[in-house]
């Protein structure tokens, strides 16, 4: 069965502060050619409501309450892999538009965006397009050739920045203190950072650890 083209874009919003999502439906309902069908609150909700409302787009917070919008974006197009989704986020660390981008996210943008190009960027997405704002962009230009941690570096950095020294790493690692000052060294040499409290707070700005 053919859509009517006089059909408005169906909006599911995502988000889990009620005067954002206000905000949002405000500025979406206010545009003739679009309107928001439902709203959630948390992941779960999102994952459950997506079925019945059946949106054309989805606005997703990238920080839920219950788990990361990103993983609410997995879930959802597992099961529905046309699903056109935008991660709509006041975090712009590279790591974790990358990650959005990975599940599959048609754009990223900010919730500082201005609300006339927000609206554009839903009718872009709808319209099947892909959409990375120039802040976005450079953001991951920023670091596109650096070398990513591994699954034991970010481990061992986490522990530092929970204040643990290196023989406390090494005992709830079961490794070496010799193996946890090399983790620590290249991470430091990766992430361009001068000691360990730099290297912490480098990777929670790009997103590598998060509080």
């Amino acid at each position: 069965m053919s859509r009517d083209l006089t059909e408005k874009i169906r909006v599911f919003s995502v988000d889990d502060h009620p005067l954002v999502r206000e905000g949002l439906t405000t500025v979406i309902n206010g545009q003739p050619d679009m309107q928001v069908v439902a709203q959630a609150s948390s992941g779960r909700e999102a994952i459950q409501n997506f079925r019945t409302c059946a949106p054309d787009v989805t606005l997703m917070d990238l920080r839920l309450p219950d788990m990361s919008g990103i993983d609410a974006v997995i879930a959802i197009r597992t099961a529905f892999p046309d699903a056109r989704i935008i991660m709509l986020t006041t975090f712009e660390s590279d790591i974790e538009i990358q990650r959005a981008l990975a599940a599959g996210v048609r754009s990223y943008i900010l919730k500082s965006t201005p609300p006339e190009d927000m609206v554009n960027t839903i009718r872009q997405v709808h319209a099947g397009k892909k959409h990375i704002p120039a802040e976005v962009a450079a953001r991951l230009a920023e670091h596109f050739s650096d070398e990513a941690l591994t699954r034991r570096e970010v481990e061992v950095l986490a522990l530092v920045m929970a204040g643990n020294r290196n023989r406390d790493i090494a005992d709830q690692l079961f490794i070496s203190e010799e193996t946890v000052k090399a983790h620590v060294k290249h991470t430091m040499e990766k992430l361009g950072a001068l000691d360990r409290t730099q290297a912490v707070t480098i990777a929670l700005r790009r997103g590598v650890l998060q509080l």
